[in-house]
């Protein structure tokens, strides 16, 4: 059996180990034939019965013609495996599009088939097709669902071939396979405005004009097509030649979410775990920002960021926004649990320029990590943070609260250098902490403390 077409696998042949490869085949039914019909020879021999050897020989050869006649047999079948969607959220179903095609002038005998999926994509789906004709197609489709985000192998496709009496099965398998992407889940954000007008952030995108008047001018040389109405006569009466003012360059507004992912800072796994909030808020920030037109990068306490994204992270409103978000929840997707112990190589990075917005997603903070992090306001135009503490997502409701006094230190240490500092307790929603950071941001807008955000 063989495949055809672009873009579908060749199924294994098995034309080596010829006999063994098809006694292997019999199924229980074609094995107890043959052990019955060598039986029965042995049987009639010993009695000198002929007519009990004709028995015994014919139950003993039906199997062994039923594998031959399978094994030789040729089937030019293609296949070829579908997802929709290829990346799916957390907790949302995908479907699987099964094609098989018989490429050969033969009809084909029964078929099963089967796909292999990871367990925690569910159980493993087997169809029955009945004979195609030469040329003809069948069509499946099966349900795929995880609540754990990651991206699973789907394949390789299995054909069970077996004879009209059940004697005999062969599996061919197909060599290709298909990745389901299971990305976190994201949470709709409303469209707050934070109070202020912070540098490099904003929904007026400013813009840096180029000149501040005529003595700061930076002209440049005139090319084809350029309007003469720039045309700055002062400069090309010095250089000698036609230059023109430089056109307003704008700045886009910036905005960097920064995501927390040493393992020392989170307790507890799961889909409700503290870290998996975290991975799922800063997705759902991320969206947000680049559906608003945001240059929006994703950056880690490992210090490292989306491969593929330039020097301002990905751009959103008028570039390709739905590539840049599938990029970065693929990234998402796999991240796990850094050895790091520190945010000081993040940290480094940041230092580096005007960061726009900040939004960091943080777990448990020791007094010198809350130090690193409040220096990471000083390289931002405004900054939120939201912290976990681990201990509230690993209590029981039930249980007595522990002290909150090294929590709230944390928190007031961010506050004072300037972050929007909330601390998120065990099942809260991003939608209603995004709320209240615009609420806080607003009143220290209105206080006139602190540089505010817009």
């Amino acid at each position: 059996m063989t495949t055809g077409g672009p873009g579908q696998a060749e199924a294994d042949r098995g034309d080596k180990g010829g006999v063994r490869t098809a006694l292997a085949g019999l199924t229980t039914r074609g094995r107890s034939f043959l052990a019955a019909g060598v039986a029965a020879a042995i049987c009639a021999y010993v009695l000198g019965q002929s007519d009990l050897l004709r028995v015994g020989l014919l139950l003993a050869v039906l199997p062994l013609i039923c594998a031959t006649v399978l094994f030789r047999t040729r089937y030019r079948v293609a296949g070829s495996r579908r997802l929709s969607p290829a990346r799916v959220p957390a907790g949302s179903e995908a479907r699987v599009h099964l094609r098989m095609d018989n490429v050969s002038r033969l009809p084909t005998g029964l078929l099963m088939l089967q796909d292999r999926v990871p367990y925690v994509l569910g159980p493993r789906p087997r169809f029955v097709l009945d004979r195609v004709e030469p040329g003809g197609r069948r069509e499946v489709s099966y349900r795929v669902r995880s609540d754990l985000r990651g991206r699973y192998p789907l394949g390789p496709l299995q054909l069970r071939l077996t004879d009209p009496f059940g004697m005999c099965e062969l599996t061919r398998s197909f060599s290709t396979y298909d990745d389901l992407t299971v990305i976190p889940r994201v949470e709709p954000l409303p469209p707050v405005r934070f109070s202020g007008e912070a540098k490099g952030y904003g929904d007026g995108r400013h813009r840096s004009l180029a000149l501040a008047g005529d003595d700061d001018i930076i002209p440049r040389g005139y090319r084809y097509g350029d309007d003469l109405r720039r045309v700055h006569w002062r400069s090309t009466a010095r250089y000698g030649e036609l230059m023109v003012r430089r056109e307003e360059q704008p700045q886009r507004a910036r905005c960097t979410v920064l995501l927390d992912t040493r393992g020392i800072a989170y307790q507890g796994v799961g889909p409700d775990s503290a870290f998996e909030w975290a991975v799922s808020g800063a997705a759902s920030v991320l969206v947000h920002m680049l559906e608003r037109g945001f240059s929006v990068r994703l950056l880690t306490d490992t210090g490292n960021s989306v491969p593929g994204e330039g020097a301002d992270g990905f751009a959103g409103a008028s570039q390709e926004t739905a590539d840049a978000a599938g990029l970065m929840m693929d990234t998402l997707a796999v991240i796990d649990h850094s050895d790091g112990a520190g945010l000081s190589r993040a940290y480094d990075v940041l230092r580096g320029g005007n960061e726009g917005l900040l939004v960091g997603l943080f777990g448990d903070l020791d007094e010198e990590q809350a130090a690193v992090a409040a220096k990471m306001r000083q390289r931002s135009g405004g900054a939120i943070a939201f912290v976990l503490d681990s201990e509230s997502w690993t209590r029981e409701p039930s249980d007595v609260p522990g002290p909150l006094n090294r929590g709230e230190e944390r928190l007031r240490m961010l506050r004072e250098a300037g972050w929007t500092a909330l601390s998120v307790p065990r099942g809260a929603s991003l939608d209603g902490l995004w709320r209240q950071a615009d609420r806080e941001r607003s009143g220290i807008g209105a206080s006139g403390a602190g540089e505010g955000l817009r």
